[in-house]
């Protein structure tokens, strides 16, 4: 064998496996980014709650609103 072409096939042996192994490497990496089902389950929970309390700050500042309205108009008929 030409030594000139076992040089260019031991680069063309070791590129090919520098390249497949990055390849599994960043297939492993997005299989382990997955979020799990429960983690997935916590932030749809997080979310929900996060909802109801949005929900409650509306009412709240609400009934601010209308408070603050009756003292201005219990203040401006002294």
């Amino acid at each position: 064998m030409d030594p000139d072409l076992a040089i260019i096939a031991l680069v063309f042996i070791s590129v090919t496996g520098i390249i497949a192994r990055t390849v599994i490497k960043i297939q492993n990496m997005r299989l382990t980014a997955r979020p799990s089902d429960e983690l997935t389950a916590r932030v749809e929970d997080l979310e929900s709650h996060v909802h109801g309390l949005q929900q409650e700050l509306a009412e709240a500042q609400e009934r601010l609103d209308f408070a603050e309205r009756l003292l201005a108009k219990g203040s401006g008929q002294t």
